[in-house]
């Protein structure tokens, strides 16, 4: 079976064709950055605009470059949630429109399950189960992955997501956005070991919690302003990525541990940083447990790991009718 997918749910517009849930045939993104950069962030208008202009086109490009036509796709998923609650309405409402008119089943996929899922698209894969940490802007979760359909919460941000962070602290030393590439630029030049930043590991939870760690940073960068030093950019960077890294990787294998799991898999944005990607593998090792990390370009928002999931969900006997709406917050978190 060929399904087309389609990934909505922020600033990228995504389509994707996969084959029988696990080759992936074409996967196309349209990047809004160039449209959000001078705001300092996603505009939610514009962006629900640009995808209007830009879903159908990477759709159609998605096609040509797997050499399909529309007529031989058998299922269509789209992303339904969670997002910008205007930026999934266009997606989701265009899959089950085009599933509508030619008469083709379509699901409707969270998104998260997307990023749980993203490293079956690999030819390194996980047996089930296996503990995944989803790290992104607005999510940093920790689920036991039983099935492609079966998750449990093992532990969320209380407050501030792990990429939710990045983006401050790049916003606070005017490093432009998106934040995590620029401050992972800027913080290779730097030392990890510099300033003492909050780790917040001690309660023996596998919560996360970065707000302490962000007004840490802030702090540290406001006493060199008010003394009119110069800001060692690369060295605070440095130093608050290590600080993530630490708390994300020790409370994943505090996670797999108590889950009985010997296999972990990360998945989302934040899963793309070079320094998290090493010591989360690093330290996998020396606690005996598999580490499984999908290449970047499916731990960003991509329509391949909604086509995935999707798959999933049609082989478990789910579909969406046309009336069905979008969600803002996932309940799986």
């Amino acid at each position: 079976m060929l399904i087309l997918a389609i990934e909505s749910s922020c600033d990228d517009t995504a389509a994707a064709v996969l084959e029988d849930g696990s080759r992936v045939l074409a996967s196309v993104i349209s990047s809004q950055h160039s449209v959000h950069e001078k705001y300092g962030g996603v505009v939610p208008e514009l962006a629900s605009r640009c995808h209007i202009e830009a879903v159908w086109p990477v759709a159609e490009e998605a096609l040509r470059q797997a050499g399909v036509t529309l007529d031989e796709i058998g299922l269509i998923a789209a992303t339904q949630g969670p997002g910008l609650v205007g930026c999934l309405l266009v997606g989701f409402t265009f899959a089950k429109s085009l599933a509508l008119v030619r008469n083709i089943p379509c699901v409707g996929v969270d998104h998260l399950a997307g990023h749980l899922l993203a490293i079956l698209l690999e030819e390194d894969k996980p047996a089930f189960p296996y503990t995944a940490l989803v790290a992104s802007g607005g999510t940093s979760s920790l689920f036991a992955v039983s099935s492609p359909t079966e998750f449990r919460l093992l532990g969320r941000t209380r407050d501030d997501a792990a990429g939710e962070a990045f983006d401050k602290v790049a916003k606070m030393l005017n490093l432009g956005c998106p934040g995590g590439p620029a401050v992972s630029q800027r913080a290779e030049q730097g030392r990890a070991d510099a300033f003492a930043f909050p780790r917040a590991l001690a309660d023996g939870s596998v919560d996360f919690s970065f707000s302490g760690l962000k007004t840490a940073v802030m702090n540290q960068v406001n006493r060199f302003q008010q003394a009119n030093q110069p800001v060692p950019v690369e060295d605070i960077c440095a130093s608050f990525e290590q600080a993530v890294a630490d708390a994300l990787t020790e409370k994943t294998i505090l996670a797999a541990k108590r889950a009985g799991h010997r296999q972990v898999v990360l998945g989302g944005g934040v899963a793309a940083n070079r320094r998290l990607r090493r010591q989360m593998a690093a330290r996998c090792a020396e606690e005996g447990l598999q580490c499984f990390l999908p290449s970047p370009l499916f731990c960003t928002d991509n329509a391949a790991m909604i086509g995935l999931a999707g798959w999933h969900l049609f082989q478990a006997g789910q579909r969406v009718g046309p009336d069905v709406d979008a969600f803002s917050r996932s309940p799986l978190n």
